[in-house]
């Protein structure tokens, strides 16, 4: 089947009022759209869409940019590089433990969110309560939460994502919108890419489950770092394009460590995780990939080294009905294995 047919197929699989499918083959792009409402004016494809989690690879990558510029280490304590707290808020002994590179792969002990946020997320589960958390906040958790010994489990953690990205605003003297942009986003060339929602027309609009409802963007506060990169599909593939070709780039040495498998997971420990995408065995040689939801809207990344293959995919729907990730991730693992087989 020729490739214009997988990834129309591909498409119309993925049930949500906007859809935008992107595949890159050694440099050559192929980007398809469609779904159940009008397409707006300028065409989906130059949109810019929520990436929710998929924010935490460009983080990482950030981290990685800095520790390879000698800036920072990734094994420094995380508590060595946050602000100072007061005194009657100091951090639980274990948590000083804890290592940038632990808040990047997910083994650092702290929960998926702050205590106070969880009632939030189970009984509103379309409010956003990052609005208005700021840093101090965040902070003042942190001191507050006595997390699990470091490094002994894998478990997800915004809270542990939000925790790097103060840590290395902290360690620049940058703002993060400022440092993520200055030191990723623009060596990238990714100019479609931001941390704040953009004017009428320039961003997609998000819907709940039921894909009619339309769900705002809001601020993301200090969890910015976790989940507010939102980009076009052009500049997806661009990312996904550093990926597949690092030494192209001017993050060479960044792009090649955040690949470098870090542990692996899960009962008999069948799944390994780099310093910031998930990495799964397929024809050929693995597939990295990592995804990512908000309160209206789901993505997909993924890439096949070995093929020279890489795989974006956007929805403006939440739930699993939308099917995004299955969909997605089948297609790249056929379109990878193909290439290995030919």
């Amino acid at each position: 089947m020729a490739l214009t047919d997988r990834v129309a197929d591909a498409v119309a699989a993925i049930r949500a009022p906007d859809v935008v499918v992107a595949v890159t083959r050694h440099g050559a792009r192929t980007v398809l759209s469609g779904g159940t409402a009008p397409p707006p004016p300028g065409g989906r494809h130059a949109l810019r869409y929520e990436l929710g989690s998929l924010s935490k690879t460009f983080t990482v990558l950030l981290l990685a940019a800095l520790a390879h510029d000698g800036m920072l280490g990734t094994d420094d304590r995380l508590t060595d590089r946050l602000p100072r707290l007061p005194r009657h808020a100091s951090p639980h002994p274990t948590a000083h433990r804890i290592t940038l590179r632990h808040l990047a792969t997910h083994t650092s002990g702290l929960p998926r969110l702050p205590r106070e946020l969880l009632p939030a997320g189970l009984f509103q589960p379309y409010a956003n309560g990052y609005r208005g958390y700021g840093t101090d906040r965040l902070l003042h958790s942190f001191a507050r939460t006595r997390p699990r010994p470091p490094g002994t489990r894998w478990h997800y953690s915004n809270f542990g994502l939000a925790l790097l990205g103060c840590a290395l605003a902290r360690a620049t003297g940058t703002a993060f919108p400022a440092l993520l942009t200055h030191r990723v986003l623009a060596p990238l060339g990714l100019t479609g890419t931001t941390l704040e929602p953009g004017t009428t027309g320039t961003d997609a609009m998000g819907h709940r489950a039921d894909g009619r409802t339309p769900v705002p963007a809001g601020p993301m506060g200090a969890f910015a770092p976790a989940a507010a990169v939102r980009a076009t599909p052009g500049d997806l593939l661009t990312y996904l394009e550093a990926h597949l070709a690092p030494g192209t780039t001017p993050l060479a040495g960044a792009v090649r460590a955040v690949q470098v498998p870090q542990l692996r997971r899960g009962a008999g420990r069948p799944h390994t995780h780099t310093l910031t995408w998930f990495r799964h065995p397929a024809p050929g040689g693995p597939l990295l990939f990592h995804l990512g939801a908000t309160f209206g809207q789901q993505a997909f990344l993924g890439f096949h080294p070995a093929s020279g293959t890489g795989v974006a995919a956007v929805a403006t729907r939440r739930g699993r009905a939308c099917r995004l990730t299955e969909t997605a991730y089948e297609l790249l693992y056929a379109l990878g294995g193909d290439a290995a087989g030919g």
